[in-house]
């Protein structure tokens, strides 16, 4: 268990290693169906350790609001950390998509958590935007968090109700482009991001990636739009290559995370893009994608492992 002095500085950011393996572990169940892998009990070994792994992350962050309540208020009232608490919400999400085809009435529970706890942070969230006196210099990617559990949402959803399905998608994605404008705007015009919050620019990948998923899935069919949320994320994730040299001199940080999950939906949303057109070029496009994700996730878990044995995570900022 965490000690006393290092709980208090227990980040709730900590909820973005569950999305990056639960996210990988679903990347993995979806490749394995294009090439023919037998994973099955791999896969549920996967999914039930990134299960546990969440319920321990979620009873010491309890323990915290429990103990230094005062700590907790401060993340929600923090123009950066407070975009970081859906990664709680969203990580029930993402295992209502991770135990879909292992256990209905589960993955139905996971769902209905995450879409409640997720909708009440939004609009809380939105609230903190609009009335609150926010520097430009404080926006980054993890602002795009909130509307990606929005538009995560509709995977299981759909078979709840097509209706409410486009109404998390409408606000995701609707949310998505001018927080897109804004970041823009941020990243050429103000300072540079602070060299902790760098790794978050991967987070851009996923609101393409994630919508064009969530949009398949609403409307079954690939139509203009669809191609243009995939081949937008596709751009997206060639450019982040480009910023490989920049990204890779970062010293380790939490925020290291950020690389992992939006990896895994890119590589889902190819997966899901060879699936409908048989273009073998994404075949194989998503087979590398998956490798570089589980590169990404080992080199950070391994990072993170060594960090909190000296004793470098959970400290004050």
């Amino acid at each position: 268990m965490i000690e006393k002095s290092r709980l208090k500085f227990f980040p709730v950011s900590f909820f973005a290693t569950v999305m990056g393996l639960a996210g990988t572990s679903i990347a993995f169940e979806r490749l394995s169906k294009i090439f023919k892998f037998e994973i099955q009990n791999i896969y549920i070994t996967l999914i039930i350790l990134c299960t546990i792994w969440f319920l321990f992350l979620t009873f010491v962050y309890l323990m915290k609001f429990l103990k230094y309540p005062e700590e907790v208020k401060k993340d929600f009232l923090h123009p950066v950390k407070l975009n970081f608490i859906p990664t709680f919400s969203i990580s029930l999400i993402l295992f209502s998509i991770g135990y879909e085809d292992l256990n209905y009435n589960l993955a139905l529970t996971f769902w209905i958590l995450g879409t409640i706890i997720h909708f009440i942070l939004f609009l809380y969230i939105v609230n903190f935007w609009f009335f609150k006196d926010i520097k430009i210099n404080t926006k980054n990617p993890a602002w795009f968090i909130p509307a990606v559990g929005n538009i995560l949402i509709p995977f299981f959803g759909i078979k709840v109700s097509p209706e409410l399905s486009w109404f998390f998608f409408s606000a995701g994605i609707v949310m998505w482009i001018p927080l897109f404008s804004i970041l823009l705007y941020r990243m050429m015009f103000t300072d540079p991001l602070p060299l902790k919050l760098m790794p978050t620019l991967v987070i851009l990948v996923a609101p393409p990636a994630i919508g064009f998923i969530s949009y398949i899935k609403i409307t079954n069919q690939i139509d203009s739009f669809a191609k243009v949320l995939f081949y937008f994320g596709f751009f997206t994730f060639i450019m982040l290559l480009t910023f490989f040299k920049s990204l890779v001199k970062i010293p380790f940080y939490l925020s290291w995370w950020a690389y992992t999950f939006p990896s895994a939906a890119f590589t889902i949303s190819v997966v899901l893009y060879f699936r409908l057109t048989q273009i073998v070029f994404f075949k194989y496009l998503s087979l590398i994608a998956f490798l570089l994700t589980t590169v990404l996730v080992l080199i950070v878990l391994i990072k993170t492992i060594q960090a909190a044995t000296k004793g470098e995570i959970c400290v004050e900022d």
